[in-house]
């Protein structure tokens, strides 16, 4: 399985490929960021962010794209910002009918270190032994898009098999004819009396 992870952001939007099955090694097959200028106008940011996207889909061709799942109760600004890219992300995939996963920050954590609350050193620490690299891949976004391709790798059987219960069960259920629903008898306006 490819996965091509996606850590959104509008100034530092990182990328990550890895390639593998869920219980054996896997390999990272590229990691980047796509960079936009603060200052440059929303519109030209999303497009420079569409077209870094573009390019990693074409190069890698992935089976699946992993973003991360946009949450926050605090920054609305940035929030918007990591949304919007997000966006792009999930629309380039689906403009090519790739399959899009959203995982929570906490989920992806916990698939790589263990736990939900793991800091980026602890993400960019796992990620590093894991995919067997010299060094922790810079920026954290970058690394942070390998975690979400790792986690999609490791979760996405265990999904596809609940997946596919829930079919069959729903497939299997005997269904309940419907009774029809009997008419109210009509009452009279309040406050009239006939």
């Amino acid at each position: 399985m490819r996965v091509l992870g996606v850590d959104p952001g509008l100034t530092r939007c990182g990328i990550g490929v890895v390639e593998g099955v869920a219980g054996r090694p896997l390999t990272m097959l590229g990691v980047g960021v796509v960079r936009t200028a603060a200052n440059a106008e929303l519109g030209h940011r999303l497009v420079a962010v569409e077209q870094g996207i573009e390019q990693w889909l074409d190069e890698h061709r992935p089976q699946y794209v992993a973003v991360e799942r946009v949450f926050s109760q605090h920054n609305v600004r940035t929030v918007m910002g990591t949304a919007q890219a997000s966006a792009v992300a999930i629309l380039c995939a689906s403009r090519r009918g790739i399959p899009v996963a959203l995982h929570t920050p906490s989920e992806v954590k916990a698939a790589v270190t263990g736990s939900g609350r793991a800091d980026k050193a602890q993400v960019g620490a796992m990620v590093t032994r894991l995919l067997r690299l010299a060094e922790p891949p810079k920026p954290a976004d970058a690394a942070d898009a390998l975690a979400l391709a790792i986690c999609h790798i490791w979760r996405a059987p265990a999904q596809n098999r609940l997946q596919q219960a829930v079919a069959l069960h729903a497939s299997k259920a005997p269904r309940t004819p419907r009774t029809p629903r009997t008419p109210k008898a009509p009452t009279a306006p309040k406050g009239r009396t006939t």
